[in-house]
């Protein structure tokens, strides 16, 4: 009786892990040979790795990265340019901590989104709030925004992402309300969040792009103080791939 009270208090207090813990326990005639410290550190222990889980488990959800990619599955060996020391510094998510932003460009089928998302996986990881939006998809939401009144509030929520993910940034014309919403946008992450930008255009062009010269001048200033580029070249890893599986059916 005083146990299944004890697991009923347990799950009351959101204390899963160390509810299933203690079940295992009792299963388990050799833990009653240990001493109660020692039995009471192990239930922590994995009432601690059950929440860190759950923890990790919700940011991804949250982040909806579009791809499932970790830092781990990194191929440095394909010739396309990306600098495993450089990259490999990001790993730690310092960069998030310090507010700087990361700018990926390159060809189609070079890995930018696969990059990005892995890095967007290691933040959750880490604990950190990470958001993924197709750059377009995103001015798209920001237009009806302004249309219902909900304008204020996604920005709002937006400026309170830790990692905000931007991928395909200059595959379509920007509208002037686009400007306008991109500057207020990195406005409100300069210095204070960090920002991770794909592209198919060299950095060099996105001032044309983005088209008012006013505009154009104060989004990359911030875009670029405190940035790390990423310049991407070499053939696509999507042909690369669907050529070495049809090897490997044909052999």
């Amino acid at each position: 009786m005083l146990l299944q009270q004890t697991l009923q208090h347990l799950h009351q207090l959101k204390m899963i892990g160390m509810a299933d813990a203690l079940r295992e326990q009792q299963k388990q005639p050799a833990i009653q040979a240990l001493s109660f410290e020692e039995r009471l550190s192990m239930l922590v222990d994995v009432e601690m790795t059950d929440r860190t889980n759950r923890r990790v488990s919700n940011l991804l959800r949250l982040a909806k990265l579009r791809q499932q990619a970790c830092i781990e599955d990194i191929d440095y060996q394909h010739p396309r340019g990306l600098i495993k020391s450089k990259f490999a510094s990001l790993i730690t998510c310092n960069f998030i901590q310090h507010h700087h932003n990361i700018l990926i460009t390159g060809p189609t089928g070079c890995g930018k989104s696969w990059l990005a998302c892995a890095l967007g996986h290691q933040a959750c990881r880490q604990g950190i709030r990470v958001r993924y939006w197709r750059a377009s998809r995103l001015l798209e939401e920001l237009r009806i925004a302004h249309a219902d009144g909900s304008y204020s509030s996604l920005l709002a929520h937006l400026s309170k992402i830790d990692l905000l993910i931007l991928d395909d940034f200059g595959l379509e014309a920007l509208q002037p309300t686009d400007r306008n919403d991109l500057l207020e946008i990195i406005e409100d992450r300069h210095q204070l969040k960090s920002t991770l930008i794909t592209s198919q255009l060299a950095v060099k062009h996105w001032h044309e792009h983005i088209g008012d010269p006013t505009l154009a001048d104060a989004i990359l200033d911030r875009l670029l103080q405190h940035s790390h580029k990423f310049e991407l070249s070499g053939d696509s890893m999507r042909k690369e791939k669907k050529q070495t599986k049809n090897e490997k059916i044909v052999d």
